[in-house]
């Protein structure tokens, strides 16, 4: 309900509509740059992945390479990888939500990831 019962102003919700909408691509483009980390095995295996998913490195210490065992090292690789995705979406809850909650709760809101 609007205060008074009058109609609300239209230039001023597009206004605020641009400024989130503003708002949330300076935040996917701050996540698109942000690297975080994964690891498994006690650090043999590191996964860095930017905010929004993207692979960016992997770096694989010499003691988990057993060319005897390839298997465990393929299970670390996935592990740390999924370590770091795991990262990269608390990232996204931690700089998009609060967008999300603005425009109305986030959930149905057409192609926003969360």
């Amino acid at each position: 309900m609007i205060p008074g019962g009058g109609q609300p102003n239209m230039q001023q919700l597009l206004q605020q509509a641009q400024k989130m909408q503003q708002d949330l691509a300076r935040a996917q483009e701050e996540l698109a740059q942000t690297e975080v980390e994964g690891q498994a095995g006690g650090g043999l295996v590191k996964a860095t992945v930017t905010g929004s998913g993207e692979l960016r490195g992997l770096v694989i210490d010499p003691k988990a390479v057993d060319p005897e065992d390839a298997e465990t090292l393929a299970d670390l690789v996935v592990a740390a990888v999924q370590a770091a995705n795991e990262n990269a979406q608390t990232l996204q809850q931690e700089k998009l939500g609060p967008l999300a909650q603005g425009m109305g709760g986030g959930s149905g809101i057409p192609g926003l990831p969360f």
